[in-house]
């Protein structure tokens, strides 16, 4: 599949990729910036979709690889635990996008990123609880990520959000959950990029454009999180998270 897109759209789409790269690495929820951008373009839906998830995926990378050494695990799940049902998950939720319309979970997202904010903001502001994450059955976290790397390999909008709520809640400090969600998000991606290269719904150019931007944007988040404050990090993912759920239910 390819669009003939003037230089302006292609201009365009960068900068969409540029914003989604850098608002991907601090807190997720990139995919609503570049979703409607491709949507402007003239591709469809299901095209925009996989198309996006395809074209973040260089950003993910980058996104992961500056922050990997603050990434961590779970009560007794290693980082690669989780690594490993991020990849299984993201597998099982792309081969079930590419079987069922795009309508049925469109029409989830706004729901699934309102629940997401509420989690993570009383995960963030709440009185802390030592040793939170001793108390959480392992088998409940692992389910838990499982069934978030289906949704990101599916649609992925508010994926961000999802991971962090449930890195918080299980005892992660912002910062350490932001960087843990950025090597997860790339595990699962990587799964759905593996299967949606094949498809024919990519636009290539479109892909590059969104692709340049969004490693950029990778590079601009990963050194934000190394110098904001982490109630400056909180209050950012709160805002977004407000702001992207308010937009989903009136657009």
């Amino acid at each position: 599949m390819l669009l003939h897109l003037d230089l302006t759209q292609l201009l365009w789409i960068a900068l969409a990729g540029l914003y989604a790269g850098t608002q991907n690495t601090l807190a997720g929820g990139g995919s609503f910036i570049t979703f409607p951008a491709l949507l402007l373009a003239g591709l469809n839906p299901l095209a925009a979709n996989i198309t996006s998830t395809v074209a973040l995926f260089p950003n993910q990378i980058t996104s992961s690889f500056g922050g990997r050494k603050l990434a961590g695990g779970l009560g007794t799940l290693s980082l690669g635990n989780l690594f490993g049902l991020s990849i299984a998950g993201g597998l099982v939720g792309a081969l079930l996008l590419l079987n069922t319309p795009v309508t049925i979970f469109a029409r989830l997202v706004p729901w699934l990123v309102l629940f997401a904010t509420c989690v993570f903001t009383w995960g963030s502001f709440r009185k802390k609880t030592p040793h939170l994450a001793s108390v959480t059955p392992d088998p409940i976290l692992a389910i838990a990520q499982f069934l978030i790397g289906i949704y990101g390999g599916y649609f992925g909008g508010g994926l961000g959000f999802l991971m962090l709520a449930t890195l918080t809640i299980a005892g992660q400090q912002v910062r350490m959950a932001t960087a843990t969600k950025n090597v997860l998000a790339m595990a699962m991606n990587a799964s759905a990029v593996g299967l949606f290269v094949f498809s024919n719904q990519v636009d290539w150019l479109a892909a590059l454009a969104l692709s340049i931007g969004g490693i950029g944007g990778g590079f601009a988040g990963n050194w934000l999180v190394h110098r904001l404050p982490e109630k400056i990090m909180r209050g950012f993912v709160v805002l977004v998270g407000i702001a992207l759920t308010i937009w989903l239910f009136v657009r």
